[in-house]
């Protein structure tokens, strides 16, 4: 459908509204970019990210054993608060993301002393001596 000549005048009239015109106020933005607003996907991001940069060891580093254990804890702790005890299909997700850190854990333990008594002590988790090396 094409506009007339009266249509477009009107909307030529009209121009941009002032509050396009100034930029978005300190106070708004904070209010609706606030946390609280986001979704549970994206805190989790955000939460990994920070994870991520408290425990990497270089610039570079993602996927040392330490930063995969970091973030196995995070997205553990969020998936068993979040979990339903009839929701076997995320339980057996959960129980799988266990081992994986138990794995790696325990092959932080053989290698890598240090960053083995980092986690322990960084994420809260207890040591196992029931480890076979």
């Amino acid at each position: 459908m094409k506009k007339t000549s009266a249509q477009r005048s009107v909307l030529a009239d009209l121009g941009t509204p002032n509050f396009m015109l100034a930029p978005p106020k300190d106070v708004l933005v904070e209010k609706y970019f606030h946390p609280d607003h986001m979704s549970s996907a994206e805190k989790q991001k955000i939460e990994l990210k920070n994870v991520r940069d408290k425990f990497k060891i270089s610039d570079s580093d993602c996927k040392s054993s330490r930063v995969q254990v970091a973030q196995l804890t995070t997205k553990i702790k969020h998936l068993a608060s979040v979990l339903h005890k009839k929701d076997k299909h995320s339980i057996q997700g959960l129980q799988a993301m266990v081992q994986n850190r138990k794995k790696l854990l325990k092959y932080l333990r053989r290698t890598n002393w240090d960053s083995y008594c980092f986690c322990l002590s960084e994420l809260g988790l207890r040591d196992s001596v029931d480890y076979k090396l």
